[in-house]
């Protein structure tokens, strides 16, 4: 099906950042907040992007450019399965890339491999040690109706969810390939997450400092670090 899909992006923000101390998606990575990082990860493959709060008065605090659309979690308090289905059905597009605020290192490639991977299903989602990412991961408006079943339930987690839809999965060998270090699913809960993010970037400023970038090492290199973010 290939990335020519038209897809909405979905960046859920509505978390309460309880051992971070601090709302994570105003955290600075690198000079610049995550919430930032993360919508300039997925405009260049996105239709437009959607951020879903727990409540109104978040959207005021993170500062967002005029052309990113903010929506309120309709089940506030149900978890990240609520706002998943606040973000899929208030998008425009039948399919939405949703991903968490708090991912600095998301890799346009593996992104746009999930797009690729949407052929007659419903969801596709990342697999790491045989659990799903559900928080990186690509889903249609036909699952929209299963999450609400679900909400009405009282039935919160988000894994339940992909035995009612058809899913395929994007399996760690995939994973390995594009994103070898696995830092697209690297996120931010703690001061020592912090600090691991701000080394990471670190590293990559040293490695495109003393890198010719026509040279074999840069080569080399690129799919290690490429996707650390700018």
């Amino acid at each position: 099906m290939g990335d020519s899909i038209q897809v909405s992006g979905v960046i859920m923000a509505g978390g309460a950042s309880r051992r971070l101390g601090r709302n994570k998606a105003l955290e600075r990575i690198g000079g610049k907040a995550l919430i930032e990082r993360v919508i300039d990860s997925i405009v260049p493959l996105t239709t437009e992007v959607l951020v879903v709060v727990g409540r109104p008065e978040q959207a005021a605090a993170l500062h967002l450019p005029p052309r990113v659309r903010v929506v309120s979690d309709r089940y506030p308090g149900r978890g990240s399965l609520g706002g998943i289905f606040t973000g899929v059905d208030a998008s425009a597009e039948r399919w939405s890339l949703v991903v968490a605020c708090d991912l600095p290192f998301l890799n346009r490639e593996l992104l746009r491999h999930l797009m690729e991977e949407s052929g007659n299903v419903d969801a596709v989602v990342p697999r790491l040690e045989g659990q799903p990412e559900p928080l990186h991961a690509l889903y249609s408006k036909a699952c929209l109706a299963p999450i609400e079943r679900m909400l009405r339930a009282g039935h919160l987690k988000i894994a339940p969810l992909f035995e009612a839809v058809r899913v395929r999965y994007v399996d760690e060998g995939t994973i390995d390939r594009i994103d070898p270090r696995h830092l697209s699913f690297f996120n931010i809960n703690s001061e020592a997450d912090v600090e691991e993010a701000q080394r990471l970037l670190r590293e990559v400023g040293a490695c495109r400092a003393t890198l010719d970038p026509s040279g074999r090492d840069a080569d080399n290199l690129r799919d290690s670090i490429s996707h650390l973010g700018e």
